[in-house]
């Protein structure tokens, strides 16, 4: 009998062929589960949804963490909210200019589950720049002094009702990320799928354009999510994805990456026609 795990979004299903259950639990958050598929390598999902894979999670840590640390011209301070998984502090230790990472994760069953199962993210959790909060983010942040980081990351689950990330996605939450970022600090976030998520999309795209002066929204391509295309957000006090870009700065850095480099950051930021008209900047 074949097994296979499946996330349905709008009646759509993504779905891989599973060898192995290694791991099905509830935390006090959520229920989180790994598995070991026959394409993927191992499958991390919390509530139902797909986190990511052994194979693909380089595309999603990949653009969540490279665009606003290559941007930011000194980033030594950095805040992780989410990521229990591992993979964007596994990013952002490669920059050799940031001094402290700082990780805020609410349910510390994800953190132990994927040291166990899922070590190609959960590699640097021992690294000595890293501080790790077991917090919810919405609190914490709210209760975070001014000008604290240069730059934040959310890397949190979707916002479904009763879930532990609902509060992330409010304009409370970025009013309060703007004011403990430092003057010039960025922050960047997972979003939704362009294809189907045009209402969450576009309403994020207004809320968070009401609070920072600066505001893209930008793409990466994976198998991992709902329809293969997933949008992410850049939101800066000061610096343009591209005005401000050096591309030599990542060149010269000696960062290996997978899915990142300096065509694919510029090309990021150039959105399709409807997905340009989703966010009113067309038609």
């Amino acid at each position: 009998m074949e097994l296979w795990a499946y996330e349905e979004h709008n009646n759509t299903r993504l779905e891989f062929k599973v060898k192995q259950t290694l791991f099905v639990g509830r935390s006090k958050y959520q229920r989180i589960a790994v598995l070991d598929t026959v394409s993927c390598g191992k499958l991390l999902l919390l509530d139902g949804m797909i986190m990511l894979t052994e194979k693909f999670e380089f595309v999603y840590h990949d653009m969540l963490v490279h665009p606003p640390l290559f941007v930011h011209p000194s980033p030594k301070r950095v805040l992780i909210i989410g990521g229990g998984d591992g993979g964007a502090i596994r990013e952002v230790v490669k920059h050799e200019e940031v001094e402290q990472v700082e990780l805020v994760e609410i349910d510390p069953m994800v953190i132990d589950v994927c040291k166990k199962y899922i070590p190609t993210t959960a590699c640097q959790f021992d690294h000595p720049k890293l501080k790790i909060h077991i917090k919810d983010g919405f609190e914490f942040i709210k209760h975070t002094p001014e000008g604290t980081y240069d730059v934040i990351l959310i890397d949190s689950t979707d916002p479904i009702p009763g879930g532990p990330a609902v509060g992330l996605y409010s304009s409370e939450f970025y009013t309060d990320l703007f004011n403990a970022l430092k003057e010039d600090g960025i922050v960047t976030a997972q979003i939704a799928s362009p294809y189907f998520d045009e209402i969450v999309l576009r309403d994020y795209y207004l809320m968070v354009s009401e609070i920072f002066p600066i505001a893209e929204i930008y793409l990466a391509f994976t198998p991992d999510y709902p329809t293969g295309m997933w949008a992410f957000s850049f939101a800066s006090k000061r610096y343009h994805p591209i005005d401000e870009y050096d591309p030599d700065r990542y060149l010269n850095s000696g960062i290996e990456t997978g899915y990142y480099n300096e065509e694919i950051h510029r090309a990021a930021f150039a959105l399709p026609t409807f997905a340009r008209k989703i966010l009113g900047k067309e038609g």
